[in-house]
């Protein structure tokens, strides 16, 4: 009996490829990585026992636990696949359509008039080693962190900025959020990432950095205020140690 495979078998195999690429990326990121292991490896012994040796009484327990386990897993897993969905749908090839009815270049113009406030900002407070934790807002909302700290609505001035984090202000502890080329808050609290392999040198700024970048797609900048260095942290990935050159770009 021959096994007729063709386009639609390879375009098959190809998605469930992407997909569990992608969901493993998550879980990578996550720190998520050795239960979604035990996961697939429950998901293996299921389908030998149940449907390859097709053992009736082991078979019947497995199934109900599967049963059950998807809901355990949405619930494990409420996080992770809210961020899947968010990456998915806020994928940049859906948007080309979008472009092509507003006006790129000016739109990019407007959109990039606060890098160089920033950049400047941020050189300042890194050579005067003031602790800084800034996230810039790119297609998610923020509005659920912007409300846990104190609201306001400025334009972007690295004068503004330095004396948000000045050490004396009492707005210096927490976040500064922009969004839409404005101020929008600051003293505003992150989720912090439970990273274990992140150095101990790297404090609750960088750790709420990195869980900032986890539950979102912004990007966010933290200047130390022991090193007095620039870090960048965004998809779940922190960037220490960058100069003025790389922040101008990352943010450009």
């Amino acid at each position: 009996m021959w096994i007729q495979f063709g386009i639609k078998d390879l375009i098959d195999i190809f998605l469930v490829a992407v997909f569990l690429h992608q969901i493993y990326k998550l879980m990578r990121s996550s720190g998520t990585i050795v239960l979604f292991s035990g996961v697939v490896a429950f998901i293996a012994v299921w389908i030998v026992v149940s449907k390859l040796l097709s053992m009736r009484l082991m078979g019947a327990i497995l199934d109900q636990l599967v049963g059950v386990g998807v809901l355990v897993l949405v619930i494990l897993f409420q996080d992770e696949i809210r961020r899947f969905l968010f990456a998915l749908g806020s994928h940049r090839g859906w948007k080309i359509f979008s472009r092509m009815f507003r006006g790129r270049h000016a739109m990019a113009a407007k959109e990039g008039s606060y890098v160089a406030p920033v950049v400047l900002a941020c050189m300042n407070m890194a050579r005067k080693k003031t602790g800084a934790l800034i996230v810039i807002r790119r297609e998610m909302d923020l509005s659920v962190y912007e409300h846990t700290g104190e609201m306001f609505d400025a334009d972007v001035n690295a004068r503004l900025i330095e004396n948000i984090f000045f050490k004396n202000s009492p707005l210096h502890d927490g976040a500064l959020i922009i969004s839409d080329n404005r101020i929008k808050a600051a003293a505003c609290i992150l989720p912090v990432a439970q990273n274990a392999s992140l150095p101990k040198d790297f404090g609750l700024r960088h750790r709420s950095a990195l869980g900032m970048s986890l539950e979102t797609d912004a990007l966010i900048i933290v200047v130390s205020e022991e090193r007095g260095k620039i870090s960048v942290a965004r998809n779940g990935k922190l960037e220490a140690n960058i100069t003025a050159e790389e922040l101008q770009q990352k943010l450009a």
